[in-house]
């Protein structure tokens, strides 16, 4: 089995050495283990970096596309180039290296799929406490959007086997890791999570320029993701929470009606209208969203099963940076390795694979029809 551990990088020349001299090279349950950095258009020596400490593949995207978008590049590369699991962390050297057996124990002992590492933010003193109580609160909205128990959604120390990788497409431009989390609770994909140990933090995060751009993001996500999978729910649900103000407008306006002074309140009959007609709308975008879900899903599945066949097709990983700028060697592919000793294969003559094509007739070939002699 291999393994492959990627990681997200923007200009992290100065953080990638400690990231690197911390992960594991030899696992226990995989032949192999191997380093892959994606490289989101830094303008530092983050490549030149990571080559010189041994990292053995380089995906570089030709400008900063964020963090989803490289997360996404990554594990398209990492299929490519024959993982069985994949594990990914990030490059200011957050988390403790030596947990990447931790991560990847429920994977080798077939009970999980994905798996996400809990940070047990309680424990970490570098949170303040509106910090703490913000990521309990989104954890525990996106736990009710994707049915799941994952207690630290926004950690980005996780793993995935083959099959659950497969089936991975993040759409959002600003993080994985909610909506590959919510995907994982709508997909047959068997999610777990295990506690893990992070280091001493070198500098601040550069995801967000304060704690209330990155709540605001993330409710924003949350939201988006979670209405592409249960579009009905979220709108049907705003519908029935308007429709039941208009009918507590137009109460109102009976009451008065009733009591003879109806006319002093004609705005409210205006405004239980305006309120009905929005809660219809709502209804109707609740279908038609639905309707989209379904689509999104054959998609998905096009998606999944495209991947596949470039896999057999032995399809190149996008953007893949060949180690010191050349090609690679003659019959080597990414994901199959080098080529077997010996000569290679003799191709068949086109006569005989013509000829054993099942079904068809020796005079159906086409060099054995008769030249036509236009008159």
């Amino acid at each position: 089995m291999k393994l492959i551990i990627q990681i997200p990088c923007w200009n992290e020349a100065d953080q990638l050495p400690a990231t690197l001299a911390d992960l594991p090279r030899q696992l226990d349950g995989f032949e192999r283990v191997e380093w892959l950095i994606i490289d989101d258009g830094s303008t530092d020596a983050t490549v030149a970096v990571a080559r010189a400490h041994g990292v053995e593949h380089v995906v570089r995207l030709t400008n900063n596309r964020g963090l989803a978008a490289a997360f996404q590049a990554g594990l398209d590369a990492c299929l490519k180039l024959g993982a069985d699991v994949i594990v990914n962390t990030d490059a200011d050297n957050q988390y403790r290296g030596q947990d990447v057996a931790r991560l990847v124990a429920p994977i080798l002992a077939g009970r999980a799929d994905m798996v996400v590492g809990d940070r047990e933010i309680e424990s970490l003193e570098h949170f303040s406490a509106l910090k703490k109580a913000l990521q309990r609160l989104g954890s525990w909205v996106v736990r009710q959007a994707s049915s799941t128990s994952v207690p630290d959604t926004t950690s980005g120390f996780r793993a995935y086997n083959r099959e659950a990788a497969l089936q991975m497409l993040v759409v959002s431009k600003f993080t994985y890791t909610l909506e590959t989390i919510i995907q994982a609770g709508k997909l047959l994909v068997a999610l777990d999570h295990v506690p893990v140990r992070t280091n001493p933090t070198t500098r601040e995060s550069r995801l967000f320029p304060s704690m209330w751009s990155y709540v605001r993001r993330n409710a924003i996500s949350i939201f988006r993701i979670y209405a592409q999978y249960e579009p009905l729910r979220v709108f049907w649900s705003l519908a029935a929470l308007i429709g039941l103000g208009a009918l507590g407008v137009w109460i109102r306006f009976a009451v008065a009606y009733a009591e003879g002074s109806g006319r002093g309140h004609v705005q409210s009959l205006i405004l239980g209208a305006v309120l009905f007609i929005a809660a219809v709308v709502l209804w109707a975008l609740g279908v038609i969203g639905d309707l989209l879900a379904a689509q999104r899903v054959m998609i998905q599945k096009t998606f999944e099963r495209v991947r596949r066949i470039e896999l057999e097709l032995d399809v190149e990983p996008s953007h893949y940076a060949r180690t010191g700028g050349g090609e690679l060697p003659a019959g080597r592919s990414p994901a199959k390795g080098p080529p077997a000793e010996g000569p290679p294969a003799e191709r068949p003559p086109a006569e005989a694979t013509a000829a054993q094509r099942p079904g068809q007739h020796p005079e159906e070939r086409p060099e054995a029809r008769p030249e036509q002699v236009r008159v």
